[in-house]
């Protein structure tokens, strides 16, 4: 197997001031969601910062890809959302990544939405959990990285993170239809932004699954940079094999094989994610683009 993955595999980057909480969505599947949020968390970890990932897929495939228990009775992120379980209860170390840590979905929490319909702020159940965590804010033992990791819907689910969340992630895969529902999404971060979570910015988006030999992923890409500018990150994540193998090992792409260009790629997107958080917020654009 490859070097051990928690090994840090470039100069660490500064700690943030306080904790990023950092929200990673598009409610188009196929994008490779999960698999930015697993591979960011993996290379943010190997750069010296201390992040959690908050799995609120259902599906629970981030789960899956760190190799972190979540079998039905598992207590994780349905519990956090649905009973009020503090956070510190249900967060698992990544036993193989060493300053990373993990909370959990289980098959439960496709319950969730229906369980919460007849909650009082229902859509805050996620930012009360996160408040009230210890390891969140300025504090030196805080956490660095808050990476959520959405469904692909913008269900009462999503809409937690963002509620949650300080900023959005948004992958967008290299392929026709690509910018296909973006607005939708758009909208619901601006109606975020309006009535439930002013500190929500629209952070960056990330082009995944590019393939430099076809004249239909760099159309894509451009027409990406065209719509949204410095919002877009220079690092394009490539369509890649050990990407793809990676999961079904319990293992980040940054594990699997740390030498391709798929980890190379992660990890550059990283330190550039990292540098980003580090300069003023852009201005907001309106929700209708794209």
């Amino acid at each position: 197997m490859a070097a051990r993955e928690g090994a840090v595999q470039d100069d660490p980057v500064a700690r943030p001031s306080r904790t990023r909480t950092v929200v990673v969505a598009n409610q188009k599947g196929g994008v490779g969601k999960t698999t930015t949020t697993v591979n960011l968390a993996v290379a943010l970890a190997q750069l010296g910062q201390r992040v959690l990932v908050i799995d609120l897929d259902p599906q629970g495939n981030a789960s899956t890809a760190l190799a972190v228990e979540h079998g039905r009775g598992t207590p994780g992120t349905y519990e956090v959302l649905v009973d009020g379980t503090p956070l510190r209860d249900v967060t698992q170390p990544v036993e193989e990544v060493p300053n990373l840590w993990l909370v959990p979905a289980t098959i439960d929490l496709a319950g969730a939405e229906i369980e919460l319909v007849s909650v009082v702020a229902r859509e805050s159940r996620l930012r009360k959990a996160l408040d009230a965590a210890r390891l969140i804010g300025e504090e030196d033992t805080r956490y660095d990285y808050v990476l959520v990791d959405c469904p692909p819907s913008l269900g009462l689910l999503t809409l937690n993170a963002l509620v949650a969340g300080a900023e959005i992630l948004i992958p967008i895969q290299a392929e026709y239809y690509a910018l296909e529902g973006l607005g939708q999404l758009l909208e619901t971060v601006e109606m975020v932004r309006a009535h439930l979570n002013d500190k929500l910015s629209l952070g960056a988006f990330l082009i995944t699954m590019y393939d430099s030999r076809t004249k239909l992923a760099s159309g894509v890409a451009r027409e990406v940079r065209e719509h949204f500018g410095p919002r877009v990150l220079r690092t394009m994540i490539p369509r890649s094999v050990r990407v793809s193998e990676a999961p079904s090992y319990g293992q980040s792409v940054l594990g699997y094989d740390p030498t391709s260009t798929g980890a190379l790629a992660y990890l550059a997107a990283a330190r550039e994610l990292a540098v980003i958080g580090q300069r003023p917020p852009a201005p907001q654009d309106g929700g209708g683009r794209g």
